[in-house]
């Protein structure tokens, strides 16, 4: 497989956006991140570009803490990008962006989702994040599901 991203690319350390922003998603944001995906479970799962997808499930916060370290993995790794969003003002995670390879062909695959207490910024988020990946990232296609 062909490097997902050029050797001299450098990942954007994150995005400011309207009552939100992005960083790199980590083990420092598992008691965060927990109690926002699981707040929002059914929510999430109707947000555009998750219908398909097999999470969010029931995790424990041990389970959930793997999973953030392998999300570091893949960004240093650069097999992957995914961004905590934070609410500007509080820090609390209100969200996640997934930059991931899309299957079978060149391009990325975005998926992103806010918590139910703050779905009025699913559409900024979509907004934000699709002008940023069109000026700032170096993919010639990308997937992420229409708001």
């Amino acid at each position: 497989m062909a490097d997902f991203v050029p050797l001299e690319f450098v990942p954007p350390a994150g995005l400011e956006g309207p009552g939100f922003r992005l960083v790199p998603l980590g083990p420092e944001h598992n008691e965060r991140d927990y109690a926002a995906w699981t707040s929002s479970m059914e929510h999430i799962r109707a947000t555009p570009g998750f219908q398909a997808w097999k999470w969010p499930y029931t995790m424990t916060p041990e389970q959930n803490l793997d999973d953030l370290r392998r999300h570091r993995r893949d960004f240093q790794e650069r097999t992957g990008f995914t961004y905590s969003v934070l609410e500007s003002g509080t820090d609390d995670v209100i969200g996640c962006v997934y930059i991931y390879p899309v299957k079978d062909a060149a391009g990325a695959q975005v998926q992103s989702w806010v918590t139910e207490r703050r779905a009025e910024l699913d559409e900024p988020l979509y907004t934000a994040v699709s002008d940023w990946l069109a000026s700032n990232w170096p993919f010639e296609r990308i997937e992420y599901a229409v708001r």
